[in-house]
């Protein structure tokens, strides 16, 4: 299961943090309305949602890649971490968020998608987009333990809790080596098995 370093409320430094999903569709609308006037925030939250990538790959995007996409296009990427082989895909959500965040500010195709705003053409890191996040689940006050995997567990948690998706079918989107790797990563919590146990058998 993925985990994240550093300081939180009632922790030591340098103690294991689960990262977690957004779990409730609300609040993942919440988080959207909040990004409304911030179109870089709001593609980054958008596309790392709908996509199921690491933040890591989703930084390392130019605009050029990405300016020309239409709904259901695809975009060949190779992922930092693994070095496999994977793609992004824009579905109509991310694709209204990429149209503007275009037309908005109107980056240059040579510009990192998403770009820091610190005066150079450098892409956020990673633990810049976990603080992000981190700081986004708390404006809504949405509890418990956040950073960049949270984009993508959120996709996750949502294919199998709202869409019904398999792991196995997710196992090949994350480019894990295995389901059993899937598993762990996604985790259950005692809410959800707590609302399996409540089925009807019989």
């Amino acid at each position: 299961m993925a985990t994240i370093q550093g300081k939180s409320k009632g922790l030591k430094k340098g103690s294991n943090v689960t990262a977690e999903p957004v779990r409730s569709v609300q609040n993942i609308k919440a988080i959207s309305k909040l990004l409304a006037d911030k179109p870089r925030d709001l593609l980054l939250w958008t596309m790392g949602i709908n996509n199921g990538l690491r933040a890591s790959d989703l930084v390392t995007l130019k605009v050029g890649q990405v300016s020309r996409l239409k709904v259901g296009d695809t975009l060949q990427i190779t992922e930092q971490k693994t070095k496999k082989e994977n793609i992004l895909v824009i579905n109509k959500t991310t694709h209204k968020a990429l149209a503007g965040y275009l037309k908005k500010c109107k980056p240059k195709n040579s510009e990192y998608l998403f770009r820091s705003r610190k005066g150079t053409n450098r892409p956020l890191t990673s633990q810049t987009v976990g603080r992000l996040i981190k700081g986004w689940c708390q404006a809504i006050n949405l509890p418990g333990q956040y950073s960049s995997h949270t984009l993508r567990k959120t996709w996750g948690y949502q294919m199998r809790t709202s869409f019904g998706t398999g792991v196995e079918l997710m196992c090949k989107r994350y480019n894990h080596s295995n389901p059993a790797v899937t598993m762990r990563y996604l985790g259950i919590d005692d809410r959800e098995i707590h609302g399996l146990l409540m089925n009807d058998i019989g």
